[in-house]
């Protein structure tokens, strides 16, 4: 596993991604966005109790944070969800236990497998 007090500030920073993650809403915003893409009208049109100036600010949120992508369609804004920081939070604090547990899963089958 890294040793992240060595690494230098700001060359693995996920820190937005990190805030961006810990709102329920913005989370929301993403889900819908796992669907495929969508206007920002169409999003803040999901989010009644909020105005669209509060969707707005959610979404610079994720926009600033790389989880979504906009791009122009005219007079549409197009938003996508960007999974690439997501999967970097995955390899950096998931992927490192994956081996440990399925070694101790398979260990555990064939101790049961061995017991039959």
């Amino acid at each position: 596993m890294p040793d992240m007090r060595n690494v230098p500030p700001g060359e693995d920073d996920l820190d937005p991604v990190w805030k961006a993650l810990s709102d329920p809403t913005r989370r929301a915003i993403l889900d819908l966005l796992r669907d495929g893409p969508r206007t920002t009208t169409d999003i803040v049109v999901r989010f009644p109790h909020l105005s669209r100036f509060g969707v707005m600010k959610h979404m610079d949120v994720l926009r600033e944070a790389n989880l979504i992508i906009t791009r122009e369609q005219g007079r549409l804004r197009v938003n996508a969800l960007n999974a690439v920081p997501i999967r970097q939070i995955y390899e950096r604090w998931i992927t490192p236990f994956s081996g440990l547990w399925a070694e101790t899963l398979l260990s555990l089958k064939r101790r049961l497998d061995s017991s039959e």
